[in-house]
């Protein structure tokens, strides 16, 4: 684990961000709980996706469907004989690694500059998985000379027979229960009952926010790979002939939601996808450059007419629809799936600062996209006397109903600011003794510290207008 990581962990940590699952009982592996300001920027992630997704687009619709699964879904889908991961021990160090990540970032880190070397490599191991000729790839392990990259002993090159690993929770003493995987296999179950009940035609979408579920061996990574973990995902159903046309809009669209989060251009890449998984027939990542290097944020997959024509020939119910020219067809479909826990991870990852101010102090601020702050707000007093925390409350009060926000007195001005900076509040207002004269108050921005005075009237509509999420939906339109 890199410092930033550590620090980032013990920020989100003390901060109320991010605590370890079962903490007081020593936690679990790659399990972890949201804190009360944690929740709050989850939440706000989700209301931007769902509402892009449903709210802006007229053929698409969401549903929630359940965590708990019959196992013939999963046999049909494929993922009981192909959702598996080749797993291999080191000797020396006894840690775990997926086969195809271990060489992966192997060959990115030795030979960075090469691309011609590890598209070589790259296109080897592809072949090798899925003809899944184990024996090719502990030879390409033995020829890279691969050694441990936790321990970064370059002894620790050792590694034992590569075997596979189901990765599915299967609920013990319930016949035919899974745990959910992925979400998607609930929209395609689900797939005559939202067209029939809301008299969809092609193209239109499904969305959906939900749990999964997978038995990750090797969890690392803070938020990265957890074995509980939350997707945004859509399905698109299209005509066959139109899969480029929609798959490439796909593509557009979600990276230019991305980019309105305004992390950094530069933090994201896209890269095509050389082994597909068994459902998918294009498939391209949207990958950010985490503490840790470029890794897969957001999926875009065509998905063709695999998921409903196996639920087709399992249930023998018809997922044919008719285009109106009497032509009948199952439709293809096109997916993206985002990781809301990666997502969220990528946001803090790239807000959280260590600022070096004019006198030589420093500040840790969160500079979280103003309207994905956990609170918008805070309304605090100068002192703690001559009526100002009255004042202050009533303020409060008035203006809670209308947006998150936070009153606090317990701590001197400074000390105030210095907690709304580390939480991510965009905006502060301080009631002083200004503000029994003329119902005025300083307005304090987060990101630069800038200071302004407002009339009392005027703070509803600054936060609105400063960490509302109706401007940037607006932005999505254009």
């Amino acid at each position: 684990m890199n410092n930033f990581i550590k620090f980032l962990v013990s920020h989100s940590k003390s901060y109320g961000f991010i605590f370890p699952s079962s903490d007081i009982y020593g936690g679990i592996n790659a399990i972890y709980d949201y804190g009360q300001y944690g929740i709050e920027l989850k939440n706000n992630i989700k209301e931007f996706w769902w509402k892009s997704m449903t709210y802006l687009n007229d053929n698409i619709v969401g549903i929630d469907s359940s965590i708990l699964t019959h196992s013939d879904i999963w046999k049909s889908s494929g993922h009981i004989d192909e959702f598996k991961e080749l797993l291999i021990d080191n000797k020396n160090s006894k840690k775990r690694y997926r086969v195809n990540i271990l060489i992966e970032n192997y060959i990115n880190k030795i030979f960075y500059n090469n691309h011609n070397k590890k598209n070589k490599i790259l296109i080897r191991l592809n072949k090798s998985l899925k003809k899944k000729d184990l024996s090719d790839i502990i030879k390409l392990i033995n020829e890279l000379d691969i050694y441990d990259p936790i321990s970064k002993n370059k002894k620790d090159k050792y590694w034992t027979n590569m075997h596979f690993f189901n990765m599915m929770f299967e609920i013990k003493n319930s016949k035919n229960l899974f745990l959910r995987p992925e979400t998607a296999q609930g929209i395609f179950c689900n797939f005559i009952n939202v067209q029939k009940s809301s008299r969809m035609k092609i193209p239109f979408g499904i969305a959906q926010i939900g749990k999964s579920f997978r038995n990750e061996i090797v969890a690392r990574q803070f938020l990265f790979r957890l074995r509980e973990f939350e997707q945004m995902e859509m399905q698109f159903f299209i005509y066959p002939k139109d899969e480029k046309k929609w798959y490439k809009y796909w593509i557009n669209k979600r990276l230019k939601w991305h980019l309105l989060l305004n992390l950094g251009k530069n933090q994201y890449r896209l890269i095509n996808h050389k082994n597909l998984a068994h459902y998918a027939t294009l498939g391209v990542d949207i990958e950010f450059n985490f503490p840790f290097g470029f890794r897969e944020l957001e999926g875009i997959h065509s998905r063709r007419d695999f998921d409903l024509k196996q639920h087709e020939l399992s249930t023998n119910k018809k997922f044919i629809v008719n285009d109106g020219k009497k032509n009948k067809y199952i439709p293809y479909v096109i997916e993206t799936s985002l990781g809301l826990d990666r997502l969220f991870m990528a946001i803090l990852t790239s807000s959280l600062k260590e600022e070096k101010l004019k006198n030589g102090k420093k500040r840790i601020v969160l500079k979280i996209p103003p309207y994905l702050s956990p609170v918008k707000a805070a309304i605090l007093p100068l002192v703690k006397k001559d009526g100002l925390l009255e004042i202050t409350k009533k303020i409060f009060n008035n203006e809670k109903v209308n947006h998150k926000i936070i009153y606090d007195c317990k701590d001197s001005i400074g000390k105030l600011y210095r907690k709304q900076d580390a939480i991510g509040t965009p905006l502060c207002f301080t009631v002083d003794y200004e503000t029994i004269e003329n119902n005025t108050v300083t307005m304090r921005y987060r990101d630069n510290m800038l200071q302004e005075r407002i009339h009392i009237k005027e703070i509803s509509q600054k936060i609105e207008s400063k960490t509302g999420l109706k401007n940037i939906l607006e932005k999505l339109l254009k």
